[in-house]
């Protein structure tokens, strides 16, 4: 069954709440799963792909937006539509930016979802918290401090 882990953020911005998506991305790309992040829009997703690249000096995060030559080839993938293609042999993992649940999230042993003080972000996932608690996914909340 696929684990939900919500991150809280004591932030408002949009900024903080991507700059900590490609912080989480990271994090989730190191311990060996292949990751997608699930963009809310195409807006989103191009941003989302663009600080990737530039999120930490240090930092490389291979990745590819879904559609393009090399989504196959990374373990990183950024749409905002449909789902990746399947890897039946690899731990798959998202990272949910969109206000709702995708109807295929269930695919991945992992879905990760991030939670700002924006009240239309707060409004948004309180609702999808309530849907994976209704369908008994395990859930768990993760308190950050500023």
């Amino acid at each position: 069954m696929t684990r939900i882990d919500f991150y809280i953020l004591p932030d408002t911005t949009l900024e903080a709440r991507l700059g900590f998506a490609c912080r989480l991305a990271e994090t989730i790309h190191g311990k060996g799963y292949r990751l997608h992040l699930h963009a809310e829009d195409d807006a989103m997703a191009a941003d989302l792909d663009e600080r990737l690249w530039t999120f930490r000096p240090d930092a490389y995060l291979p990745h590819a937006r879904l559609g393009s030559d090399m989504a196959d080839s990374v373990a990183v993938t950024i749409g905002h539509a449909g789902p990746p293609e399947p890897h039946p042999e690899a731990r798959t993992a998202m990272l949910n930016l969109a206000p709702d649940i995708p109807e295929w999230f269930s695919r991945f042993e992992r879905v990760a979802e991030i939670i700002n003080q924006h009240q239309q972000v707060l409004t948004a996932k309180r609702a999808c918290w309530q849907t994976y608690k209704q369908r008994g996914y395990p859930v768990k909340a993760h308190q950050l401090r500023g």
